[in-house]
Protein backbone atom coordinates (compact mmCIF):
# COMPACT_ATOMS: atom_id res chain seq x y z
CA UNK A 1 0.00 0.00 0.00
CA UNK A 2 1.66 2.88 -0.98
CA UNK A 3 1.93 6.00 1.41
CA UNK A 4 1.99 9.77 1.45
CA UNK A 5 5.30 10.96 0.08
CA UNK A 6 7.50 13.89 -1.22
CA UNK A 7 6.33 14.78 -5.16
CA UNK A 8 9.81 15.23 -6.37
CA UNK A 9 8.36 16.44 -9.52
CA UNK A 10 5.99 19.36 -7.11
CA UNK A 11 8.12 19.18 -4.12
CA UNK A 12 4.96 19.10 -2.07
CA UNK A 13 4.36 16.49 0.17
CA UNK A 14 0.93 14.27 -1.23
CA UNK A 15 -0.75 12.48 1.83
CA UNK A 16 -3.34 9.91 2.17
CA UNK A 17 -6.32 11.30 2.16
CA UNK A 18 -10.22 9.30 2.62
CA UNK A 19 -13.27 11.88 1.97
CA UNK A 20 -16.50 10.68 3.43
CA UNK A 21 -19.08 11.07 1.41
CA UNK A 22 -19.23 11.09 -2.60
CA UNK A 23 -22.14 13.90 -3.68
CA UNK A 24 -21.91 16.99 -5.45
CA UNK A 25 -19.82 19.01 -2.58
CA UNK A 26 -17.55 16.28 -1.71
CA UNK A 27 -16.65 15.83 -5.20
CA UNK A 28 -15.89 19.26 -5.23
CA UNK A 29 -13.59 18.59 -2.33
CA UNK A 30 -11.61 16.10 -4.41
CA UNK A 31 -11.90 17.90 -7.44
CA UNK A 32 -9.63 21.00 -5.65
CA UNK A 33 -7.57 18.54 -3.65
CA UNK A 34 -6.77 16.72 -7.12
CA UNK A 35 -5.84 19.97 -9.05
CA UNK A 36 -3.60 20.96 -5.59
CA UNK A 37 -1.66 17.82 -6.75
CA UNK A 38 -3.25 16.18 -3.82
CA UNK A 39 -3.15 12.71 -5.56
CA UNK A 40 -3.48 9.90 -3.11
CA UNK A 41 -8.03 10.27 -2.71
CA UNK A 42 -10.46 7.53 -1.82
CA UNK A 43 -13.88 8.88 -1.38
CA UNK A 44 -16.27 6.44 0.45
CA UNK A 45 -19.99 5.88 -0.05
CA UNK A 46 -23.21 3.67 0.35
CA UNK A 47 -24.62 1.28 -1.84
CA UNK A 48 -27.09 3.40 -3.44
CA UNK A 49 -26.03 6.94 -3.00
CA UNK A 50 -28.81 9.37 -3.36
CA UNK A 51 -27.07 12.54 -5.20
CA UNK A 52 -29.13 14.78 -6.72
CA UNK A 53 -26.36 16.88 -8.51
CA UNK A 54 -25.54 13.40 -10.24
CA UNK A 55 -23.62 14.61 -13.28
CA UNK A 56 -20.92 16.30 -11.29
CA UNK A 57 -20.73 13.82 -8.44
CA UNK A 58 -18.10 11.10 -8.10
CA UNK A 59 -20.68 9.21 -6.39
CA UNK A 60 -22.16 8.27 -9.77
CA UNK A 61 -18.85 5.72 -9.96
CA UNK A 62 -20.77 3.16 -7.69
CA UNK A 63 -23.68 2.56 -10.18
CA UNK A 64 -21.52 3.25 -13.23
CA UNK A 65 -18.08 2.06 -12.38
CA UNK A 66 -16.45 4.65 -12.98
CA UNK A 67 -17.27 8.88 -13.84
CA UNK A 68 -15.81 11.82 -14.76
CA UNK A 69 -16.26 15.57 -14.02
CA UNK A 70 -14.30 18.83 -15.45
CA UNK A 71 -11.68 16.61 -16.74
CA UNK A 72 -10.90 14.19 -13.10
CA UNK A 73 -11.79 10.91 -13.66
CA UNK A 74 -13.23 8.62 -10.19
CA UNK A 75 -13.24 4.50 -10.62
CA UNK A 76 -14.97 2.30 -8.20
CA UNK A 77 -12.65 -0.36 -6.38
CA UNK A 78 -14.12 -3.00 -4.49
CA UNK A 79 -11.40 -3.10 -2.00
CA UNK A 80 -8.15 -1.62 -0.80
CA UNK A 81 -5.74 -3.49 -2.78
CA UNK A 82 -6.79 -1.97 -5.93
CA UNK A 83 -5.51 1.66 -4.46
CA UNK A 84 -2.37 1.62 -6.28
CA UNK A 85 -3.24 0.91 -9.55
CA UNK A 86 -6.07 3.63 -9.51
CA UNK A 87 -3.75 6.09 -8.05
CA UNK A 88 -1.15 5.36 -10.54
CA UNK A 89 -3.49 6.16 -13.59
CA UNK A 90 -4.04 9.76 -11.90
CA UNK A 91 -7.89 9.28 -10.84
CA UNK A 92 -9.48 9.50 -7.57
CA UNK A 93 -10.35 6.14 -6.28
CA UNK A 94 -14.61 5.62 -5.33
CA UNK A 95 -15.14 2.58 -2.49
CA UNK A 96 -18.57 1.43 -0.95
CA UNK A 97 -17.79 1.04 2.54
CA UNK A 98 -21.09 2.81 4.51
CA UNK A 99 -19.10 1.69 8.09
CA UNK A 100 -16.31 3.69 6.72
CA UNK A 101 -13.97 0.15 7.71
CA UNK A 102 -11.31 1.40 5.06
CA UNK A 103 -10.54 4.82 7.48
CA UNK A 104 -9.29 1.89 10.22
CA UNK A 105 -7.41 -0.29 7.25
CA UNK A 106 -5.74 1.99 5.38
CA UNK A 107 -4.50 4.61 8.68
CA UNK A 108 -4.81 7.84 6.24
CA UNK A 109 -3.30 11.16 6.71
CA UNK A 110 -6.16 12.99 6.45
CA UNK A 111 -9.97 12.55 6.87
CA UNK A 112 -12.70 14.64 5.55
CA UNK A 113 -16.38 14.61 6.97
CA UNK A 114 -18.25 15.76 3.52
CA UNK A 115 -21.24 13.70 3.55
CA UNK A 116 -23.33 16.89 4.79
CA UNK A 117 -25.10 15.33 6.81
CA UNK A 118 -26.00 17.87 9.03
CA UNK A 119 -25.11 16.62 11.86
CA UNK A 120 -22.09 14.53 13.12
CA UNK A 121 -22.42 10.92 12.19
CA UNK A 122 -19.73 9.64 13.97
CA UNK A 123 -16.41 11.09 12.86
CA UNK A 124 -13.66 11.25 15.81
CA UNK A 125 -10.49 13.07 15.81
CA UNK A 126 -8.56 9.48 16.47
CA UNK A 127 -9.35 8.54 12.79
CA UNK A 128 -6.26 10.47 11.45
CA UNK A 129 -3.80 13.08 12.09
CA UNK A 130 -5.73 15.59 10.75
CA UNK A 131 -9.88 15.49 10.67
CA UNK A 132 -11.73 18.29 8.77
CA UNK A 133 -16.11 18.37 9.11
CA UNK A 134 -17.75 20.13 6.59
CA UNK A 135 -20.64 22.02 7.59
CA UNK A 136 -23.11 22.11 10.88
CA UNK A 137 -22.66 19.29 13.38
CA UNK A 138 -19.13 19.34 14.34
CA UNK A 139 -17.68 21.57 16.35
CA UNK A 140 -13.39 22.26 16.17
CA UNK A 141 -11.14 21.13 17.80
CA UNK A 142 -13.46 18.96 19.98
CA UNK A 143 -15.11 16.77 17.46
CA UNK A 144 -12.39 17.53 14.53
CA UNK A 145 -9.14 19.67 14.07
CA UNK A 146 -11.21 22.46 11.41
CA UNK A 147 -14.65 22.97 10.64
CA UNK A 148 -15.20 24.13 7.03
CA UNK A 149 -18.75 26.68 6.51
CA UNK A 150 -20.89 25.41 4.27
CA UNK A 151 -23.37 27.95 5.02
CA UNK A 152 -24.16 30.26 1.74
CA UNK A 153 -23.33 33.73 2.38
CA UNK A 154 -19.70 35.65 3.72
CA UNK A 155 -18.59 32.93 5.15
CA UNK A 156 -19.02 30.51 2.12
CA UNK A 157 -15.47 28.03 2.41
CA UNK A 158 -14.01 29.61 5.59
CA UNK A 159 -11.92 27.34 7.64
CA UNK A 160 -12.78 27.33 11.42
CA UNK A 161 -10.31 26.53 13.86
CA UNK A 162 -12.74 26.97 17.08
CA UNK A 163 -16.49 26.77 17.01
CA UNK A 164 -18.94 24.98 14.38
CA UNK A 165 -20.38 26.12 11.21
CA UNK A 166 -23.94 27.86 11.25
CA UNK A 167 -26.70 25.88 12.14
CA UNK A 168 -28.84 24.06 9.47
CA UNK A 169 -32.09 26.37 8.55
CA UNK A 170 -33.76 23.83 6.25
CA UNK A 171 -33.75 27.09 3.94
CA UNK A 172 -31.31 26.49 0.82
CA UNK A 173 -29.37 29.34 -0.65
CA UNK A 174 -31.45 32.15 -2.53
CA UNK A 175 -31.11 32.55 -6.24
CA UNK A 176 -32.74 35.33 -8.26
CA UNK A 177 -35.29 34.78 -5.38
CA UNK A 178 -35.77 31.12 -5.21
CA UNK A 179 -34.56 29.22 -2.09
CA UNK A 180 -36.84 26.20 -0.90
CA UNK A 181 -39.01 26.05 -4.00
CA UNK A 182 -35.31 25.48 -6.24
CA UNK A 183 -35.45 22.13 -4.17
CA UNK A 184 -37.80 19.36 -5.17
CA UNK A 185 -38.72 16.61 -2.50
CA UNK A 186 -40.28 13.34 -2.62
CA UNK A 187 -44.07 13.81 -1.51
CA UNK A 188 -44.32 9.66 -0.37
CA UNK A 189 -42.28 6.71 0.01
CA UNK A 190 -41.95 5.07 -3.70
CA UNK A 191 -39.91 4.34 -6.89
CA UNK A 192 -38.66 7.47 -8.78
CA UNK A 193 -39.59 7.38 -12.45
CA UNK A 194 -37.63 9.87 -14.79
CA UNK A 195 -40.30 12.14 -16.95
CA UNK A 196 -37.28 14.82 -17.82
CA UNK A 197 -33.80 14.83 -17.64
CA UNK A 198 -30.94 16.58 -15.90
CA UNK A 199 -30.18 19.71 -18.36
CA UNK A 200 -33.98 19.50 -19.85
CA UNK A 201 -35.65 22.92 -19.62
CA UNK A 202 -38.63 22.63 -17.52
CA UNK A 203 -42.21 25.41 -16.95
CA UNK A 204 -43.87 25.60 -14.37
CA UNK A 205 -46.13 23.04 -13.58
CA UNK A 206 -44.27 20.59 -15.91
CA UNK A 207 -44.05 16.99 -14.84
CA UNK A 208 -40.39 16.43 -13.61
CA UNK A 209 -41.02 12.80 -12.34
CA UNK A 210 -43.07 10.43 -10.27
CA UNK A 211 -42.65 9.68 -7.18
CA UNK A 212 -45.58 6.03 -7.37
CA UNK A 213 -47.99 7.36 -8.48
CA UNK A 214 -47.80 10.67 -7.47
CA UNK A 215 -46.65 13.60 -9.89
CA UNK A 216 -43.83 16.11 -8.89
CA UNK A 217 -44.26 19.21 -10.78
CA UNK A 218 -42.18 21.78 -11.87
CA UNK A 219 -42.52 24.94 -9.32
CA UNK A 220 -40.94 28.01 -11.79
CA UNK A 221 -39.84 27.79 -15.27
CA UNK A 222 -36.23 26.96 -15.07
CA UNK A 223 -33.38 24.27 -16.02
CA UNK A 224 -33.10 20.60 -14.22
CA UNK A 225 -29.78 21.13 -12.83
CA UNK A 226 -30.16 17.91 -10.15
CA UNK A 227 -32.64 14.40 -10.43
CA UNK A 228 -31.71 11.75 -8.02
CA UNK A 229 -31.99 8.46 -9.81
CA UNK A 230 -34.58 5.76 -10.38
CA UNK A 231 -34.44 4.42 -6.97
CA UNK A 232 -36.95 3.90 -3.86
CA UNK A 233 -36.56 7.07 -1.84
CA UNK A 234 -38.68 8.14 1.68
CA UNK A 235 -40.80 10.81 1.65
CA UNK A 236 -39.77 14.10 2.11
CA UNK A 237 -36.14 13.18 0.27
CA UNK A 238 -34.41 15.34 -2.26
CA UNK A 239 -34.87 14.44 -5.52
CA UNK A 240 -34.64 17.81 -7.77
CA UNK A 241 -32.84 20.77 -8.12
CA UNK A 242 -34.52 23.57 -10.02
CA UNK A 243 -31.52 26.62 -11.23
CA UNK A 244 -34.43 29.62 -11.95
CA UNK A 245 -31.30 30.82 -14.16
CA UNK A 246 -31.80 28.88 -16.88
CA UNK A 247 -27.88 27.87 -17.88
CA UNK A 248 -27.44 24.89 -18.98
CA UNK A 249 -24.07 24.79 -18.84
CA UNK A 250 -24.03 25.06 -15.16
CA UNK A 251 -25.92 21.57 -14.94
CA UNK A 252 -22.26 19.68 -15.69
CA UNK A 253 -20.17 22.06 -13.84
CA UNK A 254 -19.20 22.58 -10.08
CA UNK A 255 -20.69 24.89 -7.79
CA UNK A 256 -19.58 28.07 -6.55
CA UNK A 257 -20.43 26.82 -2.93
CA UNK A 258 -18.53 23.11 -3.85
CA UNK A 259 -15.07 25.04 -5.39
CA UNK A 260 -15.60 27.47 -1.98
CA UNK A 261 -15.91 24.71 0.55
CA UNK A 262 -13.09 22.82 -1.26
CA UNK A 263 -10.43 25.88 -1.42
CA UNK A 264 -11.47 25.92 2.75
CA UNK A 265 -10.39 22.73 3.02
CA UNK A 266 -6.78 22.79 0.82
CA UNK A 267 -6.38 26.14 3.30
CA UNK A 268 -7.01 23.57 6.28
CA UNK A 269 -4.81 20.83 5.00
CA UNK A 270 -1.98 23.65 4.13
CA UNK A 271 -2.17 25.18 7.40
CA UNK A 272 -1.77 21.84 8.96
CA UNK A 273 1.45 21.04 6.63
CA UNK A 274 3.04 23.99 7.18
CA UNK A 275 2.77 24.50 10.93
CA UNK A 276 5.28 26.96 12.41
CA UNK A 277 6.74 24.75 14.27
CA UNK A 278 8.28 22.76 12.01
CA UNK A 279 7.13 18.94 13.05
CA UNK A 280 9.27 16.07 11.07
CA UNK A 281 6.74 13.87 11.87
CA UNK A 282 3.20 13.02 11.81
CA UNK A 283 1.73 9.86 13.66
CA UNK A 284 -0.62 7.70 11.82
CA UNK A 285 -2.62 6.42 14.17
CA UNK A 286 -1.56 2.06 14.31
CA UNK A 287 1.14 2.98 11.60
CA UNK A 288 4.86 3.65 11.56
CA UNK A 289 5.95 7.11 11.88
CA UNK A 290 5.69 9.25 8.49
CA UNK A 291 8.60 11.20 8.29
CA UNK A 292 8.91 14.79 6.09
CA UNK A 293 10.16 18.10 5.99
Amino acid sequence: MPEGKWSVAHKMWDPVIVIKGAGDVATGIAHRLHRARFTHLLMVEIPEPLCVRRAVAFSEAVYEGGAEVEGVKAVLIDGLRLLAKVWEKGAVAVMVDPEWKAVEALKPHIVIDAIMAKKNLGIRKEEAALVIGVGPGFTAPKDVDVVVESKRGHDLGKALYEGSAEPYTGFPGEVMGYSRERVLRSPVAGMVKHVKAIGDEVKKDDIILYVGDNQVLGPFDGVLRGLIREINVTAGEKIGDIDPRGIKEYCYTISDKARSIGGGVIEAILHWITRPHKVKEIKRPGAKLQKWT
